[in-house]
């Protein structure tokens, strides 16, 4: 807005009608010019209003999505599994040592499972 003398706003006049007048060329170019951005506008509101379009993409997005965590998912279970057998001999190394530092524990739960076991094989021998 512009003010005026009296204090009144005006709105503000485009440089387009300030300029000189254009030649026919120069109007062609302005018009050919002016056609390619509509065009490409037009392009652009017609690809936004094509859901079924967008709704391919995402779904193919979440495709590919799934399928790259499910190769990382597929890797790091090789790893897990290869690392495994390791990790139970680990394992079982610890819980030897344990055993042998300390054998109390270990005969005393084996006693009551054997225990356990013969009371209730005489127990279904009897029914």
């Amino acid at each position: 807005m512009t003010a005026t003398k009296d204090g009144a706003n005006l709105p503000a006049v485009p440089d387009e009608v300030n300029r000189p007048p254009m030649s026919a060329d120069q109007l062609r170019a302005e018009i050919a010019h002016t056609r390619v951005e509509l065009g490409e506008t037009v392009q652009a509101l017609a690809a936004k209003a094509d859901v079924k379009a967008r709704l391919h993409e995402s779904a193919d997005e979440a495709k590919a999505k799934a399928r790259e965590r499910l190769q990382l998912a597929k890797a790091e279970a090789r790893t897990v599994a290869a690392e495994a057998p390791q990790r139970a001999q680990v394992l079982a190394v610890r819980l030897r040592e344990s055993v042998r530092e300390n054998p109390k524990p270990y005969a005393i739960a084996a006693g009551v499972t054997v225990l356990l076991v013969v009371l209730s094989r005489l127990l279904r021998s009897r029914r």
